[in-house]
């Protein structure tokens, strides 16, 4: 009974020992490699989200910088085009009566020249200088892009100008600036 035992405990012992040595080296050896393609990006614009441009009294205008304004156009194609356009609302202020709206035909608009540009193709500006700052009651061009091929982008810190009527009320006015990407 002990030499049973004795053997099958060897035979254990050396299926362990077995299992624990190394396989015969092979003369070949296969990798299994996963990738993922994404879609090509997308065209987005990022603005800020809000700016102060301190104050005036009736009659007088007040303007500022409104910070950068940023098209990203990941799309990768072959004729990466496009333009953006900005417009603007009315200013109120209280009850939003006549007296307490600044019409939207009072803000000007100049994108200046672009801050940072990246990629092939012609950025041009809508407005260059301020003495072509346009009135944003309607969409203007901003800034554009054409020809080149791939992604790119475009960065400016356009101006906003208000002018601020006679008969306007003291108050805090606020309208908006918007944006946008084809």
């Amino acid at each position: 009974m002990r030499k049973r035992l004795l053997a099958a405990g060897l035979t254990g012992l050396a299926l362990v020992a077995g299992l624990a040595t190394p396989a015969q080296a092979a003369d070949t050896g296969t990798t299994t490699v996963t990738f993922t393609v994404t879609g090509a990006g997308g065209l987005d614009i990022t603005v800020p989200a809000n700016v102060n441009l301190g104050s005036g009294t009736a009659g007088a205008t007040v303007s500022g910088q409104l910070g950068p304004v940023t098209v990203i156009d990941q799309r990768a194609s072959l004729t990466p085009n496009w333009v953006a356009t900005v417009s603007g609302s009315d200013f109120t202020t209280g009850g939003a009566t006549s007296e307490e709206t600044i019409p939207s035909i009072n803000v000007t608009y100049w994108s200046g020249p672009a801050t940072s540009t990246a990629g092939t193709g012609t950025f041009t500006p809508g407005q260059p200088t301020a003495g072509d700052a346009v009135i944003i009651n309607v969409p203007r061009t901003a800034f554009s892009h054409t020809g080149g091929t791939g992604s790119n982008f475009a960065i400016w810190n356009p101006t906003v100008s208000v002018a601020i009527p006679s008969a306007a009320v003291g108050g805090t006015y606020t309208g908006t600036v918007t944006h946008s990407v084809l």
